[in-house]
């Protein structure tokens, strides 16, 4: 018997109710396939209503689960390599507290800075329950009890001590996990390709006639990591002026001068913008 399969018995066992986290994007086959069985009152959208109510569609969803032996559920726990998300239990019921503890720690940052936080990737929830404590891991689960996620190649398991409603910390912890430099990168991309997606179709099919997009966007990310743009908003300033200039590459004037730094060097180039469209000096 393997760690999952153990794990469900122990639930079973205790009586808990059984919860499914499901990343929808790349996905979307077995999400449709549970929502249309379980029915409205056993699942959520948890973006929702939330500063990422656009996303909703491919964003992630709280199903409530009578067992793992739903089709499509089988089909997930078959491939865990594909980072679905993850499996929850706890005695508790209620739904919507369940929902409305994830989605008060969706969103992180300040305006104009907010970014989304992943939770429905289990690569994440992983990494993050590696480094927090003990005693932190209640503001983090909430309600659940035990989770069971695939992690390392490898079904992991990590229990709450003190399950229920807890207010979100002032300076959450596992937002202080570090991440490996190469899952950095790769969470960038694919953050980055969902929003050049959403934003500006039009213009990456015309670029997409030219040259291949992925390869175009990882280029652009290693530019910006070269020149050690690391700011959201710098990025994002980056890859718009970039798609607006011939051959989709910043021109030899907007490389960094020897007395820059990332900073200045990002000050420079947007004054520089500003001028060209009558609205400042340089």
């Amino acid at each position: 018997m393997n760690t999952l399969e153990q794990w469900l018995q122990e639930q079973t066992r205790q009586g808990h109710r059984l919860y499914l986290v499901l990343d929808a994007d790349g996905q979307l086959e077995e999400r449709n396939a549970l929502v249309s069985e379980l029915g409205v009152d056993r699942y959520r959208n948890l973006y929702t209503g939330t500063p990422a109510d656009s996303l909703a569609n491919i964003g992630p969803y709280l199903f409530q689960l009578e067992s793992v032996e739903h089709p499509a559920v089988k089909a997930l726990l078959k491939m865990p390599e594909r980072h679905w998300g993850w499996l929850a239990s706890t005695a508790s019921t209620d739904l919507d507290a369940i929902t409305t503890h994830w989605r008060d720690r969706l969103v992180t940052g300040e305006r104009p800075n907010q970014t989304l936080y992943r939770f429905h990737d289990n690569r994440v929830v992983g990494r993050a329950l590696a480094f927090l404590q003990p005693e932190q891991r209640p503001g983090y689960l909430g309600p659940f009890t035990s989770l069971c996620y695939w992690q390392a190649e490898q079904w992991m398991v990590t229990d709450n001590p003190n399950p229920g409603m807890h207010p979100l910390p002032p300076d959450a912890p596992w937002l202080s996990t570090p991440t490996p430099e190469a899952t950095f990168a790769h969470l960038q991309f694919e953050n980055t390709r969902r929003y050049l997606l959403r934003e500006h179709k039009d213009t990456l099919a015309a670029l997409a006639a030219q040259q291949d997009v992925d390869t175009w966007l990882r280029n652009q990310l290693d530019l910006a990591r070269s020149w050690g743009w690391q700011e959201p908003e710098h990025i994002h300033f980056m890859l718009t002026q970039s798609l607006q200039t011939p051959g989709y590459v910043l021109p030899t004037a907007c490389l960094p001068r020897p007395d820059e730094t990332p900073s200045t060097h990002v000050d420079r180039l947007y004054q520089e913008k500003l001028f060209w469209q009558g609205e400042g000096s340089v």
